[in-house]
């Protein structure tokens, strides 16, 4: 019996087909565009869901709506006087006081805004108050007041 000594370099072997090189290389690329597909969209969740959920009140247009809450527009004032702005705006939805100042507390800072007080705010010439009053089955009102600064 003779035995030979295999020689080859993956071109015309019985042992590695022509074909052999190529299907590492897709098995590779199947990998690596899988791994795309499931990652992708894990790194871009929380600025998509962030972007779709942040609301604005509508008379208060820098100020945040807590997610939770519905604005009732009906309740609505605005009064520009020589002094500064007057705004007076209603919120209503099922979250706790806590939850609530939480929100603000964490959110206005970022926004200009200095806490003086629970639910009370300064940003430079402008006072803002955030009052909750519970209701019925969990669902509360939130006030929102904006005036000008005492002098």
């Amino acid at each position: 019996m003779t035995f030979s000594r295999h020689t080859c370099r993956h071109h015309s072997c019985r042992r590695h087909p022509p074909t052999a090189p190529m299907t590492k290389r897709l098995r590779k690329l199947a990998a690596v565009l899988l791994a795309m597909v499931l990652v992708m969209p894990l790194a871009f969740a929380p600025t998509i869901g962030a972007a779709e959920e942040t609301r604005f009140l509508s008379v208060i247009d820098d100020l945040p709506l807590m997610a939770g809450l519905d604005e009732d527009t009906d309740a609505a004032m605005v009064f520009d006087s020589a002094g500064g702005r007057i705004v007076e705006a209603r919120a209503v939805g099922q979250a706790s006081a806590r939850a609530v100042l939480g929100f603000y507390d964490a959110t206005l800072p970022a926004l200009g805004w200095q806490a003086t007080g629970e639910g009370q705010y300064a940003r430079g010439a402008e006072r803002l108050v955030v009052e909750i009053e519970p209701g019925e089955g969990g669902v509360i009102t939130v006030r929102f007041a904006l005036r000008p600064a005492p002098r």
